[in-house]
């Protein structure tokens, strides 16, 4: 018997898996471990809340920061349609200058054509009035030579 009060006294001092299983069927603990479930619980979902602020505030400042990249992109991308469209006006301009250069280089060269032209032709023609001038003075000279 002395064993069997050791025993019975042992068990009721050191609860066992087995002891706070029944229990919790039981039902003896049940206000105090919804209370502790509770407070777990609400423990674990603050965490969880502020986990979630946290990762808000980071994708917040991630979004502003990608925001001012894209703003600088955008403000880069005017600036060099800017300039393009400037270089172009530019090389418009070039070319309609050259072009009209180019124009008066093919006006100037026909007026040398023709002045060219007229030269070869007045030479051409002086060089036919020489020769009958120079032909008429030997006839001149001949005939006087014969007629003295």
């Amino acid at each position: 018997m002395d064993e069997e009060k050791t025993l019975t006294a042992e068990k009721t001092k050191k609860p066992t898996l087995w002891d706070g299983a029944l229990k919790m069927v039981k039902g003896e603990n049940t206000n105090q471990l919804i209370e502790q479930f509770t407070a777990e619980m609400t423990l674990v979902a603050e965490g969880l809340c502020e986990d979630q602020t946290k990762l808000r505030k980071e994708v917040d400042g991630l979004m502003t920061q990608e925001d001012k990249r894209i703003q600088k992109l955008e403000s880069t991308i005017n600036l060099l349609e800017t300039s393009l469209e400037e270089e172009r006006k530019n090389h418009d301009q070039d070319v309609t200058e050259l072009r009209n250069r180019v124009s008066q280089l093919e006006k100037q060269a026909k007026v040398t054509a023709k002045d060219k032209k007229k030269s070869r032709t007045i030479i051409r023609d002086l060089t036919w009035l020489v020769g009958i001038a120079a032909a008429a003075w030997v006839i001149v000279t001949i005939i006087n030579a014969f007629c003295k």
